[in-house]
């Protein structure tokens, strides 16, 4: 029964996220496109659509691993896919849909001219405002809840996901030189010390989601792998 209900659900993520990732790619906002005329890598300016497609990705693999790997709690050596998915989930999946979800939300309650203008409404609808924003927080806290992952070592997780925030970081001050427009509306505001400052919060908010997903697994999960881990020591001995 669980393995069909997992089917069933990475099934409806899949398709959710691939239907968000092909609508997005269609949005032409007029103002953004002449804004943006000096140089516009388009939807790739966003981290929001790099985190749909990571979740389509990440479905994808889960999916795979459905078929073709294992969902069990406790795995003396896990295939490649089920390793793959682990790692996913816990360095990019969870922490980055935890990562844009609050922080847009959250800019959006203080001004949402900040990061989501109201002239977009007339292009952006709001549905896809939510499968972009609210439903990667809900899909990957049901996942977290469905099925069991192993993390990897915590310093092995945090640099990757350090590494890829500075990887879009890096890539933003690219749009910027080229483009001459900062990519969010909030980095126009801030001066130089605060942008600094805006960004090593950032940086420290979403080690901090990493935790907390690292947490909340072993919370709901802990309790079996540590009975699985149990059951092979008195086997060895």
């Amino acid at each position: 029964m669980a393995y069909t209900l997992n089917q069933m659900f990475h099934s409806a993520m899949f398709l959710t996220f691939v239907f968000t990732m092909y609508r997005g790619f269609l949005l032409k906002i007029p103002m953004v496109i002449t804004e943006f005329k000096k140089f516009d890598p388009g939807q790739f300016k966003y981290l929001t659509i790099w985190n749909v497609i990571i979740q389509a990705v990440y479905f994808f693999i889960c999916l795979l691993n459905d078929l073709f790997g294992t969902n069990a709690a406790n795995v003396k050596k896990p295939p490649f896919i089920r390793k793959l998915k682990d790692y996913i989930h816990a360095v990019l999946s969870f922490p980055l849909s935890m990562f844009v979800g609050i922080t847009f939300w959250s800019l959006m309650l203080i001004d949402r001219e900040l990061v989501f203008p109201k002239f977009l409404d007339a292009y952006f609808p709001w549905w896809l405002n939510h499968l972009m924003h609210t439903m990667i927080m809900v899909s990957t806290i049901t996942e977290t809840l469905i099925a069991p992952r192993t993390y990897p070592k915590r310093s092995k997780g945090l640099l990757g996901l350090v590494m890829f925030l500075l990887i879009y970081l890096v890539w933003v001050h690219i749009i910027y030189i080229k483009s001459g427009v900062w990519v969010y509306p909030v980095m126009e505001v801030l001066t130089l010390p605060l942008r600094i400052l805006f960004f090593a919060t950032l940086l420290a908010f979403s080690t901090t989601l990493y935790i907390i997903g690292e947490s909340m697994d072993n919370l709901v999960w802990g309790t079996t792998v540590t009975a699985g881990k149990s059951a092979k020591k008195k086997k060895l001995q």
